[in-house]
């Protein structure tokens, strides 16, 4: 006999939450029961979530703010060059099949029409800001998950269909009349965050979709594996292993052999997000920063890498003071025009913040990937290059050195003074704009312009652009 007794720790967080908000006294119908099995008992299920995620983001931004480009083929690029691909697309050009990593030589040929804009990474900022504050107007905004995506807790006063529809439509109201009217949102609403996120992927564009317990796992059977975030390739094919091939299995499953197929601690964790269980937050901690670039072809040599890689190391010590955080490991990372892998390398730091000593460690990193190139057929050509600061810890108190007023050459004084000269860069860059001063040549037309990039679930503060 199937017990309802829990399972594990996701089964005791599951009970906890449902003492939680056991004050609901709504009864929500048990899910369907596989055949031969008892009906698992759930803790209520009320709609707890609305996740908001905009259209086409970079792409509508470049059309709010070009009107000429409204409802035109667009395609948003990092760089001006072919050989690199779509960082988004316009609801227009997707009709065409062009979508975010497509190519630009690709996309051209599948629209003769495209537009390609390049990307302005701070107004794509700008109007995050806008949108989340017109959002707060509606709704506290309980996570920002990404340049483009929202979520909002519900609360007992605004959690019923109706409430939480007529919600998501002011809130789309208002970032169209208040923001821009390019900006269409797609928005989910579900029991769980997991949920709202599927939720609003399912009508694109300007869709609202609503996903209440009482339909679930069901309504979910239609969607692929690949739909669920964090289930790629690799793990699409572990499952597989384990006789799983779509939701509908996985959700077949009793919650203990669902985890053990998934596998890892709490594994069984996916299976009650699915059916609809709001489980706490796992905490999470940033344990890296770093930068990467894609070079133009024409500055794929040794001397324009070396110099855009000593730029992207500046770039990412500036960002750890802003953090407060140092770091003890540095990792070179680049990926050859003739190889799709990544090569990486890497050296151990003391606890740093100082540009100065960064940028010594890379230097001892780069006849590493100049060797590497070497045994590469033709010239070294490096397409991208990147510098990642890793195993990062907050800085906590500080003290004033007992060296700093020691001899400038001596050893021990010699990192005080550094950092204390980092920290002054930062404040003549944040006052005075991006190179207002910088360490090492520039090189003129040598080496790409490195303005900073929104990377995939970060965000950069505004005071990034002046790095």
């Amino acid at each position: 006999m199937f017990t309802t007794a829990p399972e594990s720790a996701a089964q005791r967080a599951a009970d906890s939450y449902g003492a939680e908000i056991g004050r609901e006294r709504a009864a929500v119908p048990p899910c369907e029961a596989p055949p031969g099995r008892d009906a698992h008992v759930f803790p209520p299920r009320p709609l707890r979530w609305l996740f908001l995620d905009l259209n086409s983001y970079f792409a509508a931004v470049e059309q709010q703010l070009a009107p000429e480009l409204r409802g035109k083929p667009i395609l948003v690029a990092p760089v001006d060059s072919d050989t690199t691909v779509a960082i988004a697309a316009s609801i227009q050009a997707k009709r065409f099949g062009i979508r975010t990593g497509t190519p630009v030589w690709e996309a051209k040929r599948l629209c003769r029409e495209l537009i390609v804009v390049p990307a302005r990474h701070d107004k794509y900022v700008e109007f995050h800001e806008a949108i989340v504050a017109e959002i707060w107007k509606h709704i506290p905004v309980t996570k920002v998950c990404s340049i483009d995506e929202v979520a909002c807790r519900l609360l007992d006063n605004e959690n019923s269909v109706a409430d939480a529809t007529a919600l998501a439509r002011r809130i789309k109201a208002g970032i169209l009349a208040h923001v821009g009217e390019c900006l269409t949102s797609s928005v989910g609403i579900a029991p769980n965050r997991l949920l709202a996120k599927l939720a609003s992927d399912m009508q694109k564009p300007d869709g609202l979709v609503v996903l209440e317990a009482a339909s679930l796992p069901q309504r979910l059977y239609d969607l692929q594996l690949r739909d669920i975030s964090g289930i790629g390739a690799k793990m699409e094919r572990r499952l597989a292993q384990d006789g799983i091939n779509d939701i509908r299995q996985y959700c077949e499953r009793r919650p203990r052999d669902a985890g053990t197929a998934w596998g890892g601690t709490n594994g069984d964790r996916l299976w009650y997000q699915l059916h609809g269980v709001d489980l706490p937050e796992k905490a999470t901690q940033s344990r890296s920063i770093g930068h990467s670039h894609v070079l133009s072809p024409g500055k794929r040599g040794v001397v324009p890498v070396r110099l855009t890689a000593r730029r992207l190391a500046f770039k990412a010590t500036s960002r750890l003071r802003r953090k407060q955080c140092r770091a003890r490991l540095l990792v070179l990372h680049a990926r050859f025009e003739d190889d799709k892998s990544s090569w990486r390398t890497s050296v151990k730091l003391p606890a740093t913040q100082d540009s100065f000593v960064v940028l010594a460690a890379l230097e001892s990193l780069f006849p590493r990937l100049i060797a590497a190139g070497r045994t590469r057929p033709g010239d070294f050509q490096i397409r991208m290059v990147g510098v990642t600061l890793a195993e990062i810890e907050p800085v906590g108190g500080e003290q004033d050195s007992l060296f700093g007023l020691l001899d400038p050459d001596d050893p021990l004084a010699r990192e005080t003074r550094t950092l204390a000269l980092s920290r002054a860069m930062d404040r003549i860059n944040e006052k005075f704009g991006r190179n207002a001063v910088s360490l090492g040549p520039q090189h003129g037309e040598r080496i790409d312009r490195i303005g900073t990039k929104i990377a995939f679930g970060r965000i950069p503060d505004l005071d990034e652009f002046h790095e």
